[in-house]
């Protein structure tokens, strides 16, 4: 973190001068909503072995606003993943800088949530300790981690299997797990890397619609990289299309209908076509 006078640390710094690591929210509630919240800076990463260099991402550049969406679409192994891995704190960039209000993200931190595509769940705990882990390690008392937990197991649909077991759950209901214990923690940005990529089409369908739901209930700002046009624009305020390696942005286009959206409508239809010619230039078609 940057040296801006607050440490996240658990509740017993809770003071005026720390903010709870399950609360890390707190720290940017100073930024009105739809004014920029994170930046990023010409982001670049290169991999480099004995006898060869990769550049994966160069000059990537992008202000994300308070309480929006963005997805991440383009061609495979272009660096969508690349991109979100620095954004966490997970992989250290070559250069380039990335912020969240003042505060630079240079290491992984509580005020980024993550929600993978293979779940990453804990198959000794039921499906409410998944959820309690972070605001356990935080500290956050037991009373409140349960209440908090029942509320987003709620939000998610699962609160008739708080006490299940992992493996009795379905592939939908897992990934319904990991976005529950992102929301939980209240991070500022919220960062999903394909997470229903491994979903049946019809599973896929219902988990759109369910974060469909929290978006417009929680105004939590998102990254979301996707390989499907449909479901960027089903759910972004804005979609990024990189370019082929090294990638950088190549369009970004804007979305400006309210949720929810009707997918059949002429204009969406329209849209879609122009991001898949985007990714035609590319030479590359991805849906």
């Amino acid at each position: 973190m940057a040296k801006t006078g607050i440490k996240i640390e658990g509740e017993k710094w809770n003071t005026k001068q720390r903010v709870r690591a399950d609360r890390t929210d707190e720290l940017y509630k100073d930024i009105p909503e739809g004014e920029t919240l994170m930046s990023i800076d010409n982001l670049r990463v290169v991999y480099r072995t004995d006898d060869s260099e990769t550049v994966a991402v160069d000059s990537f550049d992008i202000d994300i606003k308070k309480g929006e969406l963005i997805s991440i679409v383009g061609p495979s192994g272009c660096g969508k993943t690349t991109i979100l891995r620095c954004i966490a704190g997970l992989l250290q960039p070559t250069s380039g800088t990335i912020k969240i209000g003042d505060n630079e993200c240079s290491s992984p931190g509580s005020d980024r949530g993550m929600v993978f595509q293979d779940f990453a769940l804990f198959p000794w705990r039921t499906v409410r300790q998944n959820v309690e882990f972070g605001m356990e390690i935080a500290g956050v008392p037991k009373n409140e981690r349960q209440e908090r937990a029942n509320k987003y197991l709620k939000s998610v649909g699962l609160e008739r299997f708080a006490d299940s077991r992992i493996h009795e759950l379905s592939g939908g209901m897992k990934q319904r797990v990991g976005i529950a214990r992102a929301l939980v923690m209240h991070p500022a940005v919220i960062l999903m890397d394909e997470p229903f990529g491994a979903l049946d089409a019809q599973t896929r369908n219902i988990m759109q619609e369910q974060l469909n739901k929290i978006i417009i209930q929680s105004e939590r700002t998102i990254i979301f990289v996707t390989h499907s046009v449909d479901e960027a624009l089903y759910l972004s305020d804005r979609v990024v299309i990189l370019s082929k390696r090294p990638s950088s942005i190549y369009k970004i286009v804007e979305v400006p209908w309210e949720r929810p959206r009707d997918m059949a409508s002429p204009e969406f239809t329209a849209t879609r076509k122009q991001i898949l010619e985007y990714l035609e230039q590319q030479n590359v078609m991805e849906n």
